[in-house]
């Protein structure tokens, strides 16, 4: 009997594999937490408390607040990760939602991705069968993703694991953890900053419409867009309609860092 689950268990492995790069990401992306200033909505209204995250957490106070947050993050203990996640940012919007956005949607994709490119190396029969029943051909393996419909399910699971393994610890013992790495990440984006800016490409007079088209699509994205989100331009490009085949006279004229162009057609020609 043809097992309809596979590649949802297969996901799942991938995702376990993958669990400590999760973690440092997250920790990574905590850092500088401690130092925001402390909002808190009163009576419907988001108040500035006029000290800093870490401030609270030094004397002791919950930095969530009573208004706002989500039940699967309550009963926090003050100051772990768990209690700042619960709290808003200076605009209203919970770290919680910040944290899905900013790490486990883009980390989620890559790993269903990641899972998608071993199925078809190692289980071609079975991948062939099932590229057939969603009506894809394979050369979009994000596209293959969303409609297999993997993501949602794989996110719930990398958020129960992330938050088992962090959500109860300090916020402070989580930033120092992810110290090293940001570092690295700020050294990277130094880098490429400090490099003169590549001479922008004559633009094809017959690639204007996808130029135009593909612009529209990345406009939500980081400017410059790093290499480590190649894989939501990639798919935000196809998603507008960009052919496969138009990407190379396409992507010199897009706001992307050095590399990202590159990071994009390999997963481009990996998904083939």
């Amino acid at each position: 009997m043809f097992d309809v689950d596979w590649m949802g268990r297969l996901g799942r492995e991938v995702l376990r594999e993958r669990l400590p790069a999760l973690v440092a990401e997250t920790c990574a992306w905590s850092v500088g937490l401690s130092d925001r200033p402390h909002h808190e909505r009163r009576r419907g209204r988001l108040t500035e408390t006029g000290g800093t995250i870490g401030d609270r957490i030094a004397r002791g106070q919950p930095v969530s607040g009573e208004e706002d947050g989500r039940l699967d993050l309550g009963d926090a203990r003050p100051g772990s990760f768990r209690d700042v996640l619960n709290a808003v940012d200076a605009g209203g919007v919970l770290f919680a939602d910040r944290f899905d956005r900013e790490v486990l949607e883009p980390f989620v994709l890559a790993t269903c991705v990641l899972a998608a490119e071993r199925a078809r190396a190692t289980r071609p029969a079975e991948w062939a069968e099932l590229l057939d029943d969603l009506g894809e051909d394979g050369s979009d393996l994000p596209g293959v993703v969303r409609a297999g419909e993997w993501e949602a399910a794989l996110h719930t699971e990398a958020e129960h694991l992330v938050l088992a393994a962090l959500a109860d610890q300090p916020l402070l013992a989580v930033e120092a953890e992810g110290l090293p790495l940001s570092l690295v990440r700020a050294a990277e984006a130094l880098a490429r900053d400090a490099a003169p800016p590549p001479p922008a490409p004559a633009e094809d007079p017959a690639a204007s419409g996808a130029v135009f088209l593909a612009r529209a699509a990345v406009a939500g994205l980081d400017r410059p867009v790093p290499p480590a989100q190649a894989d939501r331009v990639l798919a935000a490009l196809l998603a507008e309609g960009i052919e496969p085949d138009e990407l190379p006279a396409v992507l010199p004229h897009l706001p992307l860092a050095p590399g990202t162009a590159d990071a994009v057609l390999t997963l481009l020609d990996a998904g083939r």
